[in-house]
């Protein structure tokens, strides 16, 4: 995925920033692996193999995005992915 692109993108929900995590890059500082989390809704959309993945909820499934996520677990820093959205760890601690 490319910088130029990347500053283009929205959340597609809420139409709000995204905030990018980049896990790896290539040579031409194109993002391969990394992820967006909507700063308003939380959403959490991967991208694989330069392509972000920001279908709907219901276009989406957990179970092939689970190994992903499993594999980034230090870059979620205790956060926990649930029904698409990043959940911060202090929320389990009150409730």
């Amino acid at each position: 995925m490319r910088p130029e692109t990347i500053k283009k993108l929205c959340c597609p929900f809420d139409k709000a920033d995204l905030t990018l995590t980049e896990i790896t890059k290539d040579l031409d500082e194109n993002v391969l692996e990394g992820f967006f989390v909507c700063n308003s809704c939380k959403r959490l959309y991967p991208i694989i193999k330069g392509i972000p993945i920001m279908s709907p909820d219901e276009y989406r499934e957990f179970k092939p995005e689970q190994p992903v996520l499993k594999r980034w677990s230090k870059e979620l820093k205790g956060q926990s992915f649930e029904n698409f959205r990043l959940v911060s760890a202090e929320r389990w601690y009150r409730d």
